[in-house]
Parts: C-alpha cells; structure tokens; sequence
C-alpha cells in the first residue's frame, strides 16, 4: 500500500520542486543533450555519451535543489 503523506495536502517536497525545476529547464534548453542539431540555446557542451548525459542532469538537479533551498 501506499504511505500515508505526512505533509499537508498542497504542499510539495523541495525535490518534487527541484525535480520539475530540472526537467523544464533540461527540456526547453537542451540542456546535456548529446550533440544534435538545433536552433536556440544550447545550455552546455553537449554530452559525447549517455553516461555524461546523465552527469549532466544529475548536476543540474543539484543546482535546482540548492536554488530551492535558498527560497
């Protein structure tokens, strides 16, 4: 079964937060992507292989997560 929340209903988790915070700024920049073509920001080198791809967004949910922290 699933565990009861311990927190109040409309309040998220700072990494449920981080999370999507990750995903939006990876999707709509392309953030780590491995080298492909496209117009607009590229937000980093692009990642040669999917091992540095996943580095690559594992380090921007850190930044995520610190930038959540600090709110």
């Amino acid at each position: 079964m699933d565990e009861a929340q311990s927190t109040p209903a409309g309040t998220r988790r700072n990494e449920d937060i981080a999370l999507d915070l990750m995903k939006f700024v990876a999707m709509t920049t392309g953030y780590g992507r491995t080298a492909g073509s496209g117009a607009g920001f590229q937000g980093t080198a692009a990642a040669a292989k999917p091992e540095e791809y996943a580095a690559h967004l594992l380090e921007l949910y850190g930044k995520c997560l610190q930038a959540i922290a600090k709110k």
